[in-house]
């Protein structure tokens, strides 16, 4: 019987910081107090990570105002610009070239028929996976099944209103979207098919924000159709 190594010190370690970035990126802005209870670590060793974090520029401060607007702002951690490249893989240019000359050929139509199709090809992939009988509980999933695609997407309440935001981490294609932002409008509208519910697209990573946030009310709207997805605004959102 083969008997694997044991991993060393230095491969703990590296393995330890790639699920700090992970949870920052998934949960940002987050602070190094919920970033150790989160991954069960020391206050001083998550202290440790950020910090080497920090170092590289993959993740940064987030500064928010305290709760009633006094005090001083909490230290909470975002991933940074340098983190999302390194996460959207090797082949960004070649994906905004390629569109980029699509543009050329076949102009603004031959985007949009590219753009319709792909994220109809998303919406038929994710439908299955989405059958919760209320907003929540598909909201959930569509999360769950946007996670597994690695966009670190969560959901959560904001507090004191009907509403709930879908916040995303990282987007694959968030370099192709800032060339050609009709991809955030489209998803956005297949998240509202997806959802059954008008949704409300406020910020994306491909605007400069440090998160994609979408509003998503509780409570469905009272015609049977979804009112069509809302497009990004200039108000950042809660997250």
């Amino acid at each position: 019987m083969t008997v694997s190594a044991a991993s060393s010190p230095r491969e703990t370690e590296a393995g330890t910081r790639q699920r700090v970035l992970a949870l920052v990126t998934r949960e940002g802005p987050i602070s190094a107090a919920e970033l150790a209870a989160r991954l069960r670590l020391t206050s001083a060793g998550i202290r440790r990570h950020v910090a080497g974090l920090e170092a590289e520029n993959l993740v940064a401060v987030h500064e928010g105002a305290p709760a009633g607007g006094r005090g001083r702002p909490a230290r909470r951690y975002v991933a940074t610009d340098l983190a999302q490249e390194s996460m959207s893989g090797a082949y960004t240019a070649v994906a905004v070239q390629a569109l980029e000359y699509l543009a050329e050929v076949g102009g603004d139509a031959a985007i949009d028929g590219f753009v319709e199709r792909h994220v109809a090809q998303l919406e038929d992939r994710y439908a299955p996976q989405i059958t919760g009988e209320s907003i929540e509980e598909r909201a959930g999933q569509l999360a769950d099944a946007l996670a597994a695609d690695g966009y670190a997407a969560s959901v959560r309440p904001v507090p004191g209103t009907l509403m709930m935001q879908l916040c995303q981490g990282h987007c694959p294609v968030q370099h192709v979207a800032a060339r050609f932002p009709q991809i955030c409008d489209a998803e956005a509208r297949t998240f509202s098919r997806l959802l059954g519910s008008h949704v409300q697209r406020l910020v994306t990573l491909a605007g400069g924000a440090h998160v994609c946030t979408t509003n998503i009310p509780v409570t469905r709207p009272s015609s049977e159709n979804p009112t069509p997805a809302g497009v990004s605004g200039s108000v950042e959102g809660t997250r």
